[in-house]
C-alpha cells in the first residue's frame, strides 16, 4: 500500500490504536494529521514520529467543528475502556455522536473517504456465538455501559445514513479486544490490568469466577485490518469484524501472564459489574473473503512484547 501525497487525518491519534495507526500510514507515505484532546491519549505515543515531516499532532476535541483539507479520515477518538468513558459518560456519548456527524461533515466537503472505529461493544451481551456481523445484538440501552455502547451504535447509524442518503464513501469496522504497547496502565482493560498487577506483585483481580471468554489480537494485525478495510475498493461499506477468533477464559489469560512475567501475584476474585459480557468472540470470515486478513501474531508472542512494554514504563515511572 502507497499513499504519498495522500492527506490522511486520524483522530484520536495520540491514543493506543491511533498512534500505532499514524506510524503505520507514515510509512506508506501519507502526510498525516493526528486530532486528539489528549482526555486518554498521551503526546508521548508520538515519540518515533513528533519530528517527522509529513506528520502534525492537532490538539482538538472533535464534538466541535474541525476545517482541514483532507483525502481520508480514521475516525478513532473515543475513550474506549470502562473507566474512561464511564469517568464522563455524557461527554462519552458527544463524542461517538457529535463526533461521527462533524467528522461524517468534513468527509462530505472535501469528498474524502472515511472510516469508523466501531466496537464488538455495539454486540452488547451477546446471544449469538461467535458475533457475526448481521447479528443486531442484546444491548442495555440505559446502563452504565451504554454512554459507549449505545454512542457506538448511533455513530454506525449516521455513518449508514450518510452513505444512503449523501452517497458518501465509507467503510465501519467492528474491533474486538485489542492489546499491545502503549495501552494505557490504568485503563482497566484485562490485559493491561493483569500485566500491571503481576509486574508490582499484586493480586491479580478477576471480576467474577473468571469463566467469561475473550478473545485478543495484537495491535499491529489489528491496524493491517483497519488499513485493508479503508483501501477496499469498490462500494462494501462493512461493517466488518476485526479480531482474534481464538478465544480463552480470563482465568486462563491471569495464569498466562503470571507465568511469563514470573509473579508471585495471587488470583483473588471481585463481584462481577453491570453488564459484563459473558463471551465476546467475533466471526472474521467476511474480513477473510473481502480483506484477506486474519490475526498472524499469537498471544503469547503479543503478551511478551506488551509485558516488555509495561515493564520498562513501570522502571521509567
Amino acid at each position: 500500500m502507497k499513499l504519498s501525497g495522500q492527506r490522511v487525518l486520524v483522530t484520536g491519534g495520540a491514543g493506543f490504536l491511533g498512534s500505532h495507526l499514524c506510524e503505520r500510514l507514515l510509512d506508506s507515505g501519507a502526510d498525516v494529521i493526528s486530532v486528539d484532546n489528549y482526555y486518554t491519549g498521551s503526546r508521548r505515543n508520538f515519540t518515533a514520529i513528533l519530528q517527522h515531516p509529513h506528520f502534525e499532532a492537532m490538539r482538538h476535541d472533535i464534538t466541535f467543528p474541525l476545517y482541514v483539507e483532507v483525502d481520508q479520515i480514521y475516525n478513532l477518538a473515543c475513550p474506549a475502556s470502562p473507566i474512561h468513558y464511564q469517568r464522563d459518560p455524557v461527554q462519552t456519548t458527544k463524542t461517538s455522536v457529535h463526533g461521527a456527524i462533524n467528522m461524517l461533515g468534513l468527509a462530505k466537503r472535501t469528498g474524502a473517504k472515511i472510516l469508523q472505529a466501531s466496537t464488538s461493544e455495539v454486540y452488547g451481551d451477546p446471544h449469538v456465538h461467535p458475533q457475526t456481523e448481521d447479528y443486531w445484538g442484546h444491548v442495555n440501552p440505559v446502563g452504565i455501559r451504554s454512554c459507549y455502547d449505545e454512542g457506538k451504535r448511533c455513530a454506525e447509524t449516521l455513518f449508514f445514513d450518510y452513505y444512503r442518503q449523501h452517497s458518501l464513501p465509507i467503510k465501519v469496522v467492528r474491533i474486538f479486544n485489542t492489546y499491545g504497547p502503549r495501552m494505557h496502565p490504568e485503563d482497566g482493560r484485562v490485559v493491561s490490568t493483569f500485566i500491571v498487577q503481576a509486574l508490582r506483585g499484586e493480586d491479580i483481580t478477576v471480576y467474577g469466577q473468571g469463566e467469561q471468554t475473550r478473545s485478543f489480537c495484537y495491535v499491529d494485525d489489528l491496524v493491517e485490518g483497519i488499513i485493508r478495510m479503508m483501501e477496499t475498493p469498490g462500494d462494501w461499506p462493512g461493517p466488518v469484524n476485526l479480531g482474534n477468533p481464538s478465544e480463552i477464559s480470563v482465568n486462563t489469560l491471569a495464569e498466562i501472564i503470571i507465568e511469563m512475567t514470573g509473579s508471585k501475584s495471587k488470583i483473588i476474585r471481585l463481584p462481577l459489574p453491570e453488564d459484563d459480557p459473558r463471551q465476546r468472540c467475533p466471526d472474521i470470515t467476511l474480513a477473510k473473503q473481502n480483506l484477506d486478513w486474519a490475526p498472524r501474531v499469537e498471544l503469547r508472542d503479543g503478551l511478551q512484547k506488551t509485558i516488555a512494554y509495561f515493564d520498562e514504563t513501570l522502571r521509567v515511572a
